[in-house]
């Protein structure tokens, strides 16, 4: 015998991102992003991730044809979140296809809803650090490497000294240890450094969420004294104030001190 089917009583709250609801257009390749930003939501704030198609060779042409896909990807976040903000997790695809067109192919899926991506970031730290000379890390080719130093140059930023691991495969550059990472960003400041005519340098941009940081950081910017800022660093930065979360967030280095510079 079937017992018979009791209709149950219930009660509701916020669930998940009472305070902040995030939404993350992620590379399909991408290990990190997702992995690190995890580790930086505060209490109430909670993120929700789609993937969007990108072959494993970072290139010019293999990240320029990332834009016709964006609405799509975007579209996949559900009206129904109720998000705060939105972002588009690459860095060189943001700085080759250009800030206010990934902008613009966000806001056709989620018009009213706020959004950044990596390199908005980047350049919105570095207004709220007052960082000006800078050095830069990537895992880039030549060429989109020296897209992401144009950009910075102009923005207003001084790269003085510019390094890269060379490496076009995101699955290996996921791979990358933090101490590679470490030891490419203590070189870059030494650089810099040998120039005693030289004004000091402020920040050392580490570009790519594929490239782990979030576990030397802050270490590294007590030992070197200049800012130490990774993609996602800036990244998870950016979508916290954008969403109107202020929290400082201890051990990720000065920015998360920092609000945003209007």
């Amino acid at each position: 015998m079937i017992a018979e089917l009791k209709k149950l009583t219930f009660d509701t709250d916020a669930g998940f991102g009472s305070r902040a609801r995030i939404g993350l257009v992620v590379l399909e390749n991408d290990q990190t992003v997702e992995a690190e930003l995890a580790t930086l939501w505060p209490e109430g704030v909670a993120a929700f991730a789609t993937r969007i198609p990108m072959e494993d060779r970072v290139t010019a042409e293999t990240l320029l044809a990332m834009e016709a896909r964006i609405p799509e990807a975007a579209g996949l976040l559900p009206e129904i979140m109720g998000f705060n903000v939105i972002g588009y997790g690459c860095t060189s695809a943001a700085t080759l296809i250009g800030e206010e067109r990934v902008a613009a192919a966000l806001r056709r899926a989620h018009p009213e809803v706020p959004n950044t991506n990596p390199i908005s970031a980047v350049l919105a730290a570095m207004e709220a650090l007052g960082a000006r000379r800078i050095a830069v890390v990537t895992p880039y080719n030549a060429e989109v490497t020296a897209g992401i130093v144009r950009l910075l140059g102009d923005r207003g930023l001084d790269v003085a000294a510019a390094g890269s691991f060379f490496e076009e495969s995101d699955a290996a550059v996921a791979r990358i240890t933090e101490a590679a990472v470490a030891d490419a960003v203590r070189e870059m400041v030494a650089n810099c450094a040998d120039d005693s005519d030289a004004e000091a340098l402020d920040a050392v941009f580490v570009s790519c969420t594929s490239l782990r940081a979030y576990g030397v950081a802050g270490d590294l910017e007590a030992e070197l004294g200049v800012a130490v800022i990774s993609s996602n660093l800036a990244f998870g930065w950016h979508l916290l104030r954008l969403a109107g979360i202020n929290d400082e967030l201890a051990g990720l280095g000065r920015l998360f001190s920092l609000g945003l510079e209007r």
